[in-house]
């Protein structure tokens, strides 16, 4: 699957004659060394002759209290859980992003966030200490309990919110609250981040992390590690979604229309894979590199939409809460 879209040359002229820089709030792992904003900035700034400046941190906090003061022009790195959330803060405006059919299991039809790259929801292990997996995430709950399992708190973490959608999408109103409770033995900690908890995976520390299918290109491609694999369910994999929105009060909307027409051409998106290990949201197969190429991934994908999500928030939260009380 291709789509073209393109950054008109009259939009980039009119950008480049912007002599301030373009200021696009980013979470923390987008902006730094090891995350894609180094690579996009570069990229981006070779074809409009202009200069990006992020600033990065907790993207929602800092917008609610900015509101329509907010000296950003973009806002990148908010996922499909978060989108609904920023969109009542009320300060974005339509991306105006022409696309077709995007190289994503889902459809995407919303005018205001911009998707950029997509992962889907899975357990990872080390294959040299866990021989055997289930094929369903029922089967799954019964692990020996001596299986330590590290996951991150929906309170706290935009992944570990995606774990909660991701049980209630498969056990529904009734059983997400015994699913946790099911889980709560094998779970050995509770962090308030991804980062913390995959870190004690890779230290040994747990025999498990909740994370994402695409999180072994890491391995196979920076460490030549193919032992490190998700476990695919039949039920299939909550889908998660990361987008860039464009903010209406933007004193540069030359220049901000010009980055956001950039997010899904292949300058941008050739550099999601290896630089977010996570999947580009318009890159055909064959561009992928040869980790993501030959990575497994499920069959089924499961997801909400914003509005869905931001519904569900409570309500799935209070499901692991309740199941962890068990």
């Amino acid at each position: 699957m291709k789509t073209t879209t393109i950054a008109t040359g009259l939009t980039l002229i009119a950008a480049a004659a912007s002599a301030e820089p373009l200021t696009v709030y980013a979470p923390d792992y987008f902006g730094s060394e090891w995350g894609p904003g180094p690579a996009i900035k570069a990229a981006f700034e070779a074809e409009c002759e202009c200069e990006i400046e992020y600033v990065i941190g907790d993207l929602l906090p800092r917008l609610r209290l900015e509101g329509d003061r907010t000296p950003a022009d973009v806002v990148i790195g908010l996922n499909i859980d978060d989108a609904e959330r920023a969109r009542q803060i009320g300060i974005f405006a339509p991306h105006n992003v022409t696309f077709g059919e995007l190289t994503m299991p889902v459809e995407w039809t919303d005018d205001v966030f911009l998707p950029y790259d997509w992962a889907y929801a899975a357990f990872i292990y080390d294959a040299t200490k866990i021989t055997e997996v289930p094929e369903t995430f029922a089967a799954f709950l019964e692990m020996d309990d001596d299986i330590r399992i590290a996951v991150q708190d929906p309170r706290a973490s935009a992944s570990g919110l995606d774990l909660a959608l991701w049980i209630h999408s498969v056990f529904g109103e009734e059983g997400a609250t015994d699913a946790w409770a099911a889980l709560a033995p094998r779970i050995a900690t509770v962090t308030k981040g991804w980062s913390e908890a995959y870190g004690l995976f890779t230290e040994g520390e747990v025999d498990m992390v909740f994370s994402y299918a695409t999180s072994p290109t890491y391995h196979i491609i920076a460490e030549g590690d193919d032992t490190k694999k998700a476990i695919l369910f039949e039920e299939g994999h909550y889908v998660t979604v990361e987008t860039a929105a464009q903010v209406a009060a933007t004193d540069q909307p030359e220049l901000a229309q010009a980055f956001m027409d950039f997010i899904l051409t292949e300058g941008f998106q050739s550099i999601i894979p290896e630089g977010n290990w996570s999947m580009p949201a318009n890159l055909p197969f064959e561009q992928l590199p040869e980790g993501f190429q030959t990575l497994p991934l499920p069959e089924t994908a499961l997801t909400y939409t914003a509005p869905e999500a931001e519904a569900l928030r409570d309500t799935v939260v209070g499901q692991f809460e309740a199941g962890l009380r068990n």
